[in-house]
């Protein structure tokens, strides 16, 4: 990562934390980085937060956590640390280095990469209709802001059908709670599926049903057709589970050839350098991103955004695996080369498989 490079992913950094709202302050027109001075922590500092403390109405201090946080999960980016009255310092991975410590990230915390504490302090109380869709989505948001850390409860108008159940969802309480200020009531609001719980599980299932209500924006309209049980690439609910399928299939595969993927072995153990270039950059970069999207995800209610995402982890996925086979072919031997291959593709199943749990869905791994 060049200095220009940096100075892009903070300013990339301030614009994300000013479109959360975390931020309110106008976003300069270029980041300045520069090199630490002797006696300085890290390879680079940076004084944005002092710039912004201002307009922000916040201690620059305060700047400094929000904007650490949305940069320090960055490629390429070891360690951000506050220094002095609110300067960012950074200390840049050795190349290949954040890409192996992407994939270690995955394979040691599993199903829960991406999930985190940013939301910690909060309490929240989400409230919705006695409707099917609005009670999937207050579910779906009610695991995502657990993921992040919150505590969370969920209150109806009136007791929902018996059928939402078999969808997962579960509500704290029935009527309308009055709000507390320290933890006010939360509409949960999307646009009405217009169909019940019952119709939709006899007709689609609990998965597709799933997916349909919260695939979609929810100020969209849910499409409810048969589309969703399509058992091919125009249904993305299909191709995400089959994305994942095929990763368990590599790892059996690979298995029966008597290798294993690079990531058995510890990130600071020698290796030759990972071929994470051309097919495979789209999908590390997707697999790197997952956290951001996840909180993002949280912090604004939105499912969607991560039925998008998983969307694009399986697209690229397949681009990854025509081009770049993990496993051998014919007569060719395994080769440091099909276990780092093999190692991008089982963490691209694991954050699909865990992507799809938080939107309640699951990830058979034959299909």
């Amino acid at each position: 990562m060049t200095p220009a490079d940096l100075s892009r992913t903070v300013l990339h950094a301030v614009h994300r934390a000013v479109a959360e709202n975390a931020l309110r302050a106008p976003v300069p027109a270029r980041v300045r980085v520069e090199r630490t001075r002797p006696g300085g922590s890290g390879d680079y500092a940076c004084a944005v937060a002092l710039q912004l403390a201002g307009d922000a109405g916040l201690p620059a201090l305060e700047v400094a956590r929000i904007l650490r946080e949305r940069v320090a999960a960055e490629p390429g980016i070891g360690r951000v640390e506050i220094t002095g009255p609110g300067f960012l310092s950074f200390t840049l991975d050795a190349p290949g280095d954040s890409d192996r410590a992407v994939l270690h990230a995955v394979r040691e915390q599993g199903s829960a990469y991406g999930h985190g504490g940013a939301l910690r302090d909060e309490v929240l109380r989400f409230h919705h209709a006695r409707e099917v869709r609005a009670a999937v989505t207050a579910d779906a948001v009610r695991r995502l802001v657990v993921s992040q850390g919150a505590r969370v409860r969920i209150s109806c108008e009136e007791a929902g059908e018996a059928e939402w159940g078999l969808l997962g969802v579960t509500v704290d309480a029935y009527g309308t709670p009055p709000a507390t200020p320290s933890a006010p009531l939360t509409p949960i609001r999307p646009v009405p599926a217009g169909a019940t719980a019952g119709e939709l599980l006899e007709r689609l299932g609990p998965d597709a049903t799933r997916w349909g209500l919260l695939r979609p924006a929810s100020h969209d309209r849910a499409p409810l057709g048969d589309g969703l049980l399509v058992q091919g690439e125009a249904n993305p609910l299909f191709l995400i589970r089959y994305a994942y399928a095929r990763t368990r299939a590599l790892t059996r595969g690979a298995a029966a050839l008597g290798f294993t993927s690079a990531s058995d072995a510890a990130p600071e153990a020698p290796s030759a350098p990972a071929p994470y270039e051309g097919p495979a950059r789209p999908l590390l970069d997707l697999l790197a991103d997952h956290p951001r999207v996840l909180l993002t995800a949280a912090r604004h209610r939105a499912p969607d955004r991560v039925a998008r995402h998983l969307e694009a982890v399986a697209h690229a996925f397949f681009d990854f695996h025509d081009s770049c086979p993990p496993l051998p072919w014919g007569d060719e031997k395994p080769s440091a080369a099909h276990r780092s291959r093999l190692a991008l593709a089982e963490a691209a199943g694991t954050v699909l498989a865990g992507g799809l749990s938080l939107l309640g869905i699951r990830a058979p791994a034959h299909l």
